[in-house]
């Protein structure tokens, strides 16, 4: 197999070398990423500018994966990734440092790659960890990176999966995306210099149902939940067609 790996945390994340490690025993590897971190800019594209792209040398030892970082967003990696390397078979994204449970597949860069790729034809795959406070520890990871990938790689393609594994992973499930409410939370603060700032965040309303994504992760296992590139409402669709 031809195998791109990207990522939106940029390409110098411990995460994106671990999925290209792992990925590495399945096929040959190619590595494009983001040259500063693109976190949570979803799908976005560039095109009022050229994209720049520089080599990159490769951190890992043993098989050397030809590397380059871009000047762009994690959906630009993919388009340029494929015209630098193709053909590809197989996109991954990855391994994001924090999850993409739930609604933050809507705003993440990691899965938009896994997206961008899919767009293209190909079988794509978005992967990420919750941070929790620590630094994941991707030796420990690597089987678990391995087992999930020879999982994804018996699914009838093309496939679009989005993977979250906790940090200490005791299995692995086929989840549903959570859908829950969300209260939209801006926290004030200054700079040193006195000037009002902002964080934005969110803070769910409800507790995970089972069997979503992210009660999978809570439970310590590996929740892997296809996607689609169609978001219509089919149950909305029949009947306004009917009453039309």
């Amino acid at each position: 197999m031809r195998i791109l790996v990207t990522n939106d945390d940029g390409i110098f994340s411990p995460g994106l070398w671990a999925l290209a490690d792992a990925a590495g025993r399945f096929g040959e590897v190619f590595v494009v990423a983001p040259e500063a971190e693109q976190s949570a800019t979803g799908h976005a594209i560039t095109i009022a500018h050229p994209v720049r792209a520089y080599p990159h040398p490769s951190p890992l030892p043993g098989p050397h994966f030809p590397a380059y970082r871009v000047r762009g967003t994690p959906a630009d990696c993919v388009a340029l990734g494929l015209h630098l390397f193709g053909p590809i078979d197989l996109v991954l994204s990855g391994v994001n440092l924090g999850s993409n449970l739930g609604h933050e597949i809507w705003h993440s860069g990691t899965v938009a790659a896994a997206k961008q790729g899919r767009l293209f034809g190909l079988s794509a795959a978005a992967i990420s960890v919750p941070l929790n406070g620590s630094t994941p520890d991707f030796e420990l990871l690597k089987p678990w990176l391995v087992r999930t990938l020879e999982t994804l790689l018996r699914l009838e393609r093309p496939f679009l999966v989005n993977v979250n594994l906790p940090q200490r992973p005791k299995g692995f499930l086929w989840t549903r995306q959570s859908v829950r409410a969300y209260e939209g939370v801006v926290v004030p603060g200054e700079d040193p210099m006195g000037r009002p700032l902002y964080w934005f965040a969110a803070r769910p309303l409800k507790e995970a149902e089972e069997g979503t994504d992210r009660w999978a992760v809570e439970q310590g296992f590996i929740a892997a939940t296809p996607l689609r590139l169609d978001l219509t409402d089919e149950a909305r669709l029949q009947p306004a067609l009917a009453h039309d």
